[in-house]
């Protein structure tokens, strides 16, 4: 006998009454299109509905603490920063002998291994960010500027190989050639700025338009031989990295390059005016080639974005056999990404030489720009801006480093260490996922908006 007056959803409903109203509303309820990897759930469980009763809708504060510890690129880069930091932390301690002799009688007294190894690591850390950002104790505007002036004096060539590296993958390519393009660059930039007698503007110019056509040159040379050869780029870069090494050696040392007051390896000076302008006087080295790794980085960043060529460069990068079924030509896709990446490199290498790093050709007057620039691109994810922001952490890590050094006893090489260890943590996401036991950033974004259905 049924309810004389029934009120939906209550339980004096006939069971098939309610079965059949069960399936029609599941009939009606909408769900996502099968093409969805989410198709299972319906419709209206992301609809808002009222919380119930006791219960409080959560605030943008528990969201955005509910997706923080979610594995998204930016959660996953921090962490693996954070523990690269530990880890060096742990051999700062393991490379100090007194701080080592404290831990022979640590079950006697742990205190006094817990102190030395928090006052090795603080004070090794604190002049790292003393010879990077800022030195609470600096006085005057040179001293309290000069920490920042080395980072970005050190950051802006990690850009550009950084940019040519990544532009070259984004195209399908490993440009493991960035440090000879930057060598060729760096030789053409010199002998540009040294041996054209041009007016100030002009000259800095032309030697900054060499270098470029000299990393365009030799990243060319590998592109062409990958589209119509066929002939890896990752072997042809390599060797042609050793030629502009054994080519930089060798024009040193010749009439009309060679300094002649001097009689070592080491080049005639690069005149004033080809030298990039100084930012913040004359006492501090950082120069408008950071301005240059800025407009560059944000040129990329259009270039693969917003135009044409940087979609089919996107293309042939994502699957080359169906860009040419589109109509995309690969093989002019490959000369131009490597002569743009080229480019990339040589403004790299120009701005050692026409800067203030270097003002004259020497065997490394380039360092390890062009493979340092590999890393940087492998942190900031191969995307323009990552870019900058790891070149930008590399220069404070190297401006660091030497005061770290200086003050702490602390070996440069530790930094190369952490850098290394960064981009293997940043290389291996599922290592730090699983330490920190993130959860998947598509789940949390689900568990935020499905958990209590609202």
């Amino acid at each position: 006998m049924t309810n004389p007056n029934p009120v939906s959803g209550s339980p004096d409903k006939e069971p098939a009454t309610e079965a059949q109203e069960s399936l029609s509303e599941a009939r009606a309820t909408p769900t996502q299109p099968a093409g969805d990897t989410e198709q299972t759930v319906p419709a209206t469980a992301t609809a808002k509905r009222p919380a119930p009763a006791g219960e409080s809708r959560p605030g943008m504060g528990r969201m955005f603490l509910d997706n923080l510890w979610a594995a998204n690129t930016v959660t996953v880069t921090v962490l693996a920063v954070l523990l690269a930091m530990v880890v060096g932390a742990v051999l700062i301690i393991v490379s100090d002998p007194e701080v080592l002799a404290t831990y022979s009688y640590i079950t006697a007294r742990p205190s006094d291994a817990l102190n030395a190894s928090w006052t090795v690591v603080s004070e090794a850390y604190a002049n790292l960010f003393k010879g990077a950002i800022f030195d609470p104790d600096a006085v005057g505007f040179t001293a309290v500027m000069s920490p920042i002036s080395e980072t970005l004096t050190y950051a802006a060539p990690l850009v550009f190989t950084g940019l040519s590296v990544a532009l070259a993958f984004r195209g399908g390519l490993f440009n493991i050639g960035a440090q000879g393009q930057a060598t060729i660059a760096v030789i053409l930039a010199a002998v540009a700025g040294f041996a054209l007698p041009l007016p100030p503007v002009v000259h800095l110019l032309v030697a900054l338009i060499a270098g470029a056509l000299g990393g365009a040159l030799w990243g060319f040379i590998p592109g062409i031989l990958k589209a119509r050869a066929g002939a890896h780029e990752v072997i042809n870069t390599i060797m042609l990295n050793y030629v502009a090494v054994y080519f930089l050696s060798w024009i040193i040392v010749q009439n009309g390059v060679q300094n002649p007051n001097r009689s070592d390896a080491i080049s005639k000076p690069v005149d004033s005016t080809a030298q990039l302008p100084r930012l913040l006087g004359d006492d501090l080295r950082v120069h408008a080639g950071i301005l240059l790794a800025v407009a560059a980085t944000w040129f990329i960043a259009w270039l693969l974005n917003r135009s044409t060529l940087g979609f089919e460069l996107r293309a042939v990068g994502a699957n080359p056999d169906a860009a040419r079924t589109a109509g995309i030509s690969v093989t002019k896709t490959y000369v131009l990404v490597m002569v743009l990446a080229g480019m990339l490199a040589g403004l790299g290498g120009s701005t050692m030489v026409l800067g203030t790093t270097a003002t004259a050709l020497t065997p490394l007057v380039i360092a390890q720009i062009g493979f340092d620039g590999i890393l940087v691109a492998l942190l900031g994810r191969v995307k323009p801006w990552g870019v900058l922001l790891a070149a930008l952490l590399f220069g404070a890590l190297q401006a660091g480093g030497n005061r770290m050094q200086s003050y702490s006893g602390i070996s440069l090489e530790l930094v190369t260490v952490l850098q290394a260890l960064i981009v293997i943590f940043i290389a291996a996401p599922a290592l730090v996922k699983t330490i920190f036991q993130l959860r998947a950033a598509r789940a949390a974004r689900l568990q935020t908006s499905l958990a209590k259905g609202w």
